[in-house]
Protein backbone atom coordinates (compact mmCIF):
# COMPACT_ATOMS: atom_id res chain seq x y z
CA UNK A 1 0.00 0.00 0.00
CA UNK A 2 1.32 3.39 -0.98
CA UNK A 3 1.72 6.15 1.61
CA UNK A 4 -1.36 8.12 2.62
CA UNK A 5 -1.45 11.67 1.22
CA UNK A 6 -2.86 14.55 3.23
CA UNK A 7 -2.70 17.10 0.42
CA UNK A 8 -3.93 17.05 -3.18
CA UNK A 9 -0.98 15.08 -4.57
CA UNK A 10 -1.38 14.15 -8.22
CA UNK A 11 0.21 10.95 -9.48
CA UNK A 12 0.41 10.15 -13.21
CA UNK A 13 -3.01 9.49 -14.73
CA UNK A 14 -4.95 9.58 -17.95
CA UNK A 15 -8.22 11.22 -18.92
CA UNK A 16 -11.68 10.46 -17.65
CA UNK A 17 -13.57 8.32 -20.15
CA UNK A 18 -17.28 7.61 -20.30
CA UNK A 19 -18.26 3.94 -20.42
CA UNK A 20 -21.98 4.51 -19.82
CA UNK A 21 -24.22 7.55 -19.59
CA UNK A 22 -23.85 7.37 -15.80
CA UNK A 23 -20.27 6.07 -15.46
CA UNK A 24 -16.85 7.71 -15.91
CA UNK A 25 -13.55 5.99 -15.21
CA UNK A 26 -9.89 6.99 -15.19
CA UNK A 27 -6.66 5.07 -14.78
CA UNK A 28 -3.31 6.12 -13.36
CA UNK A 29 -0.27 4.71 -11.61
CA UNK A 30 1.30 4.91 -8.19
CA UNK A 31 4.92 4.22 -7.34
CA UNK A 32 5.46 1.02 -5.37
CA UNK A 33 8.78 -0.59 -4.29
CA UNK A 34 8.89 -2.72 -7.44
CA UNK A 35 7.75 -0.01 -9.85
CA UNK A 36 4.51 1.62 -10.95
CA UNK A 37 1.22 -0.11 -10.17
CA UNK A 38 -1.80 0.70 -12.35
CA UNK A 39 -4.93 1.83 -10.52
CA UNK A 40 -8.45 2.96 -11.43
CA UNK A 41 -11.07 5.35 -10.08
CA UNK A 42 -14.69 5.04 -11.15
CA UNK A 43 -17.33 7.77 -10.93
CA UNK A 44 -21.05 6.92 -10.93
CA UNK A 45 -23.79 9.51 -11.47
CA UNK A 46 -27.00 9.06 -9.49
CA UNK A 47 -30.45 10.05 -10.73
CA UNK A 48 -30.22 13.38 -8.85
CA UNK A 49 -26.83 14.20 -10.48
CA UNK A 50 -24.88 13.45 -7.32
CA UNK A 51 -21.72 11.38 -7.79
CA UNK A 52 -20.40 8.25 -6.10
CA UNK A 53 -16.61 8.15 -6.20
CA UNK A 54 -15.20 4.61 -6.00
CA UNK A 55 -11.52 4.32 -5.02
CA UNK A 56 -10.72 8.04 -5.11
CA UNK A 57 -7.71 9.44 -6.97
CA UNK A 58 -6.46 13.03 -6.99
CA UNK A 59 -6.69 14.31 -10.57
CA UNK A 60 -5.24 17.31 -12.36
CA UNK A 61 -7.40 20.44 -12.54
CA UNK A 62 -8.62 19.87 -16.09
CA UNK A 63 -9.91 16.41 -15.25
CA UNK A 64 -11.46 17.58 -11.98
CA UNK A 65 -13.34 20.15 -14.06
CA UNK A 66 -14.65 17.32 -16.25
CA UNK A 67 -15.67 15.37 -13.14
CA UNK A 68 -17.46 18.34 -11.55
CA UNK A 69 -19.31 19.09 -14.78
CA UNK A 70 -20.57 15.49 -14.69
CA UNK A 71 -22.18 15.98 -11.26
CA UNK A 72 -21.65 16.84 -7.60
CA UNK A 73 -19.32 14.58 -5.56
CA UNK A 74 -21.57 13.37 -2.73
CA UNK A 75 -20.33 9.90 -1.73
CA UNK A 76 -16.81 8.46 -1.56
CA UNK A 77 -16.52 4.68 -1.34
CA UNK A 78 -13.26 3.50 0.20
CA UNK A 79 -13.58 -0.14 -0.94
CA UNK A 80 -10.98 -1.57 1.43
CA UNK A 81 -8.30 -0.32 3.80
CA UNK A 82 -5.63 -0.42 1.06
CA UNK A 83 -7.46 2.18 -1.02
CA UNK A 84 -7.47 5.04 1.47
CA UNK A 85 -4.43 6.89 0.08
CA UNK A 86 -6.27 9.91 -1.36
CA UNK A 87 -9.35 9.72 0.87
CA UNK A 88 -8.39 12.51 3.27
CA UNK A 89 -7.44 14.92 0.51
CA UNK A 90 -10.80 14.30 -1.18
CA UNK A 91 -12.59 14.94 2.11
CA UNK A 92 -10.73 18.22 2.50
CA UNK A 93 -11.63 19.27 -1.04
CA UNK A 94 -15.28 18.24 -0.62
CA UNK A 95 -16.11 18.55 3.11
CA UNK A 96 -19.75 17.53 2.60
CA UNK A 97 -18.88 14.25 0.88
CA UNK A 98 -20.07 11.16 2.78
CA UNK A 99 -17.41 8.50 3.30
CA UNK A 100 -18.52 4.88 3.00
CA UNK A 101 -16.33 1.86 3.76
CA UNK A 102 -17.15 -1.80 4.42
CA UNK A 103 -17.47 -2.62 8.11
CA UNK A 104 -14.40 -4.86 8.19
CA UNK A 105 -12.20 -2.04 6.86
CA UNK A 106 -13.65 0.78 8.93
CA UNK A 107 -11.11 0.77 11.76
CA UNK A 108 -8.10 1.15 9.45
CA UNK A 109 -9.81 3.58 7.11
CA UNK A 110 -10.66 5.80 10.07
CA UNK A 111 -6.97 6.17 10.84
CA UNK A 112 -7.04 8.40 7.75
CA UNK A 113 -10.58 9.75 7.39
CA UNK A 114 -13.83 9.52 9.36
CA UNK A 115 -16.25 6.96 7.95
CA UNK A 116 -19.88 8.11 7.82
CA UNK A 117 -21.43 4.72 7.05
CA UNK A 118 -20.65 1.06 6.37
CA UNK A 119 -23.53 0.69 3.94
CA UNK A 120 -24.42 2.65 0.85
CA UNK A 121 -27.95 3.95 0.58
CA UNK A 122 -27.55 6.30 -2.36
CA UNK A 123 -31.24 7.00 -2.86
CA UNK A 124 -31.05 5.48 -6.34
CA UNK A 125 -32.07 1.83 -6.91
CA UNK A 126 -29.82 1.58 -9.95
CA UNK A 127 -26.66 1.79 -7.78
CA UNK A 128 -26.03 -0.77 -5.06
CA UNK A 129 -23.19 -1.00 -2.52
CA UNK A 130 -22.16 -4.62 -1.87
CA UNK A 131 -19.89 -5.79 0.96
CA UNK A 132 -18.44 -8.87 -0.73
CA UNK A 133 -19.55 -12.03 1.14
CA UNK A 134 -16.70 -14.19 2.38
CA UNK A 135 -14.31 -11.29 2.97
CA UNK A 136 -15.45 -10.48 6.52
CA UNK A 137 -16.77 -7.23 5.03
CA UNK A 138 -13.24 -6.07 4.26
CA UNK A 139 -13.95 -5.58 0.54
CA UNK A 140 -16.74 -3.69 -1.21
CA UNK A 141 -18.15 -3.61 -4.74
CA UNK A 142 -20.75 -1.60 -6.63
CA UNK A 143 -23.49 -2.81 -8.93
CA UNK A 144 -24.51 -0.11 -11.40
CA UNK A 145 -27.44 -0.52 -13.77
CA UNK A 146 -27.48 1.58 -16.93
CA UNK A 147 -29.46 1.54 -20.15
CA UNK A 148 -26.94 -0.91 -21.63
CA UNK A 149 -27.05 -3.31 -18.67
CA UNK A 150 -25.12 -4.00 -15.48
CA UNK A 151 -21.60 -2.74 -14.78
CA UNK A 152 -19.94 -4.52 -11.87
CA UNK A 153 -17.28 -2.43 -10.13
CA UNK A 154 -14.82 -4.56 -8.18
CA UNK A 155 -11.77 -3.56 -6.21
CA UNK A 156 -8.86 -5.84 -5.27
CA UNK A 157 -10.82 -9.11 -5.39
CA UNK A 158 -10.12 -9.49 -9.11
CA UNK A 159 -7.01 -8.31 -10.96
CA UNK A 160 -6.65 -7.98 -14.71
CA UNK A 161 -3.20 -6.47 -15.29
CA UNK A 162 -2.15 -7.81 -18.69
CA UNK A 163 0.59 -5.54 -20.03
CA UNK A 164 3.08 -5.50 -17.13
CA UNK A 165 6.62 -5.68 -18.51
CA UNK A 166 10.22 -5.61 -17.33
CA UNK A 167 11.17 -6.05 -13.69
CA UNK A 168 7.87 -4.55 -12.54
CA UNK A 169 5.92 -6.99 -14.70
CA UNK A 170 7.96 -9.92 -13.45
CA UNK A 171 7.40 -8.88 -9.83
CA UNK A 172 3.66 -8.30 -10.29
CA UNK A 173 3.32 -11.72 -11.88
CA UNK A 174 5.40 -13.32 -9.14
CA UNK A 175 3.16 -11.75 -6.49
CA UNK A 176 0.02 -12.73 -8.35
CA UNK A 177 -1.13 -9.24 -9.30
CA UNK A 178 -0.60 -9.66 -13.07
CA UNK A 179 -1.45 -12.51 -15.39
CA UNK A 180 -2.79 -13.56 -18.78
CA UNK A 181 -6.44 -13.55 -17.70
CA UNK A 182 -8.62 -12.15 -14.91
CA UNK A 183 -7.61 -13.75 -11.61
CA UNK A 184 -7.84 -13.47 -7.85
CA UNK A 185 -4.36 -12.35 -6.71
CA UNK A 186 -2.74 -14.76 -4.28
CA UNK A 187 -2.09 -12.09 -1.59
CA UNK A 188 -5.81 -11.23 -1.71
CA UNK A 189 -6.76 -14.88 -1.30
CA UNK A 190 -4.59 -15.10 1.78
CA UNK A 191 -5.34 -11.75 3.41
CA UNK A 192 -8.94 -11.10 2.52
CA UNK A 193 -10.87 -14.26 1.70
CA UNK A 194 -12.16 -15.93 4.85
CA UNK A 195 -14.82 -18.10 3.20
CA UNK A 196 -14.03 -19.40 -0.26
CA UNK A 197 -17.51 -20.83 -0.54
CA UNK A 198 -19.20 -17.48 0.07
CA UNK A 199 -16.93 -15.68 -2.38
CA UNK A 200 -17.50 -18.38 -4.97
CA UNK A 201 -21.27 -18.18 -4.51
CA UNK A 202 -21.21 -14.39 -4.95
CA UNK A 203 -19.13 -14.66 -8.13
CA UNK A 204 -21.63 -17.18 -9.50
CA UNK A 205 -24.54 -14.95 -8.49
CA UNK A 206 -23.05 -12.11 -10.52
CA UNK A 207 -22.28 -14.50 -13.39
CA UNK A 208 -25.96 -15.46 -13.53
CA UNK A 209 -27.10 -11.91 -14.30
CA UNK A 210 -28.03 -11.88 -18.02
CA UNK A 211 -27.60 -8.10 -18.30
CA UNK A 212 -23.96 -8.05 -17.07
CA UNK A 213 -22.01 -6.04 -19.66
CA UNK A 214 -18.66 -5.33 -18.07
CA UNK A 215 -16.51 -5.55 -14.95
CA UNK A 216 -14.31 -2.64 -13.91
CA UNK A 217 -11.46 -3.56 -11.56
CA UNK A 218 -9.19 -1.25 -9.58
CA UNK A 219 -6.01 -2.81 -11.00
CA UNK A 220 -6.09 -3.75 -14.63
CA UNK A 221 -8.15 -3.65 -17.79
CA UNK A 222 -11.96 -3.73 -17.92
CA UNK A 223 -13.43 -7.20 -18.45
CA UNK A 224 -15.83 -6.76 -21.36
CA UNK A 225 -15.33 -9.94 -23.39
CA UNK A 226 -17.63 -12.54 -21.79
CA UNK A 227 -17.66 -11.09 -18.25
CA UNK A 228 -20.10 -13.78 -17.09
CA UNK A 229 -17.76 -16.51 -18.25
CA UNK A 230 -14.84 -14.77 -16.56
CA UNK A 231 -16.74 -14.80 -13.25
CA UNK A 232 -17.53 -18.48 -13.62
CA UNK A 233 -13.86 -19.26 -14.24
CA UNK A 234 -12.89 -17.16 -11.23
CA UNK A 235 -15.37 -19.09 -9.11
CA UNK A 236 -13.85 -22.38 -10.28
CA UNK A 237 -10.37 -21.13 -9.37
CA UNK A 238 -11.26 -21.02 -5.68
CA UNK A 239 -12.88 -24.43 -5.38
Amino acid sequence: MSAVTYSWKIHPHGRLTQVESNILTVTGTILMPAGRLPRRMTVVKLANDELVIFSAMALADDQMTVLESFGTPAFMVVPNDHHRMDAQSWKERYPAIRVIAPAGAREKVEKVVLVDATFGDFGDPSVRFVPVPGTAEKEAALEVHSEDGLTLILNDLVGNIRDARGFTGWFLRLMGFAGDEPHIPMPIRRAMIESRGQVRDQLLTWAAVPSLRRILVSHGEPIEDDPRGALRRLAQSIQ
